[in-house]
């Protein structure tokens, strides 16, 4: 398997560097059309959200594995494996840019291996499989977002991409987390769940300062900011461990409420 993953990625970034040209279907900038720019941001959001569901799918594969919320974390997984494909598909029918079009060619290779490998049984060899998997399908979906944030190049991508990202990062944090509990206990996991908290904090303190927040968003970001000026101390303490059902759920608490709050930013950029 690992072996394929490695084959795959060296092909399609053999690919990548042959391609050239960003082919847009018109020649004026996309800045310049109301109507594209609208179109490429509801198309980032959905990119946006494929980076979530990356590390969300690795998460529950191993809350589900290590008997912890493991009803909610096999629904959950199933879920976002649909979520995932078909989002997918979405951006294939909508995107007609040739290097990010090839991008996703790959995305769906590693999407295939990730389900696969997700349906299998928990072990560390299958946990640390999946873990490389979510890793590439986060850098593939990472392209493709800041691929569309290069088409448009307005505030208005770069909010809610940044909005988006912290979706991710919710997920992210309770999977570093839950990998390191479930044995995979190297200096690589401690480092990136601390990156990604502190990588969380200051994009949260961006957006609250966000000079074109509508109330409902600054109330919203207001209740995420009371609610992680308590938790991230839980997530900090990796190494501790001891309270996995607390990370779980408010990590998914917090990709909630961040999603809505992307639906917000999507809208308010029509």
């Amino acid at each position: 398997m690992k072996n394929r993953i490695i084959k795959k990625l060296s092909m399609a970034i053999v690919a990548i560097v042959a391609l050239s040209g960003y082919g847009m279907a018109e020649n004026t900038p996309a800045s310049s059309n109301p109507t594209v720019v609208s179109d490429t941001v509801k198309l980032i959001d959905i990119a946006g959200r494929q980076r979530m569901l990356s590390q969300r799918i690795a998460k529950d594969y191993l809350y589900a594995g290590k008997k912890i919320a493991s009803a909610k974390a096999n629904k959950q997984l199933k879920k976002s494996l649909d979520e995932l494909l078909n989002a997918h598909k979405l951006l294939v029918e909508s995107i007609n840019d040739p290097e990010i079009k090839n991008l996703l060619a790959f995305v769906e290779m590693s999407s295939e291996d990730f389900k696969a490998t997700a349906n299998e049984p928990f072990n560390l060899d299958n946990a640390q499989l999946v873990l490389d998997l979510s890793e590439s399908m986060l850098e593939g979906s990472q392209y493709v977002v800041d691929s569309l944030k290069e088409k448009v190049k307005v505030n208005e991508s770069k909010i809610v991409g940044r909005s988006g990202k912290q979706r991710m990062l919710a997920q992210r944090i309770a999977k570093y987390y839950i990998a390191y509990q479930a044995g995979i206990k190297d200096k690589n996991t401690v480092d990136q769940m601390k990156a990604a908290v502190k990588a969380f904090s200051e994009s949260h303190d961006i957006l609250m300062k966000n000079t074109v927040n509508t109330p409902e968003i600054n109330r919203k970001l207001n209740e995420i900011d009371r609610l992680w000026k308590i938790v991230y101390k839980f997530y900090l303490n990796i190494e501790k461990g001891g309270l996995p059902l607390i990370v779980f759920n408010t990590t998914d608490n917090i990709t909630k409420k961040m999603n809505e709050i992307t639906k917000l930013y999507v809208e308010l950029y029509k």
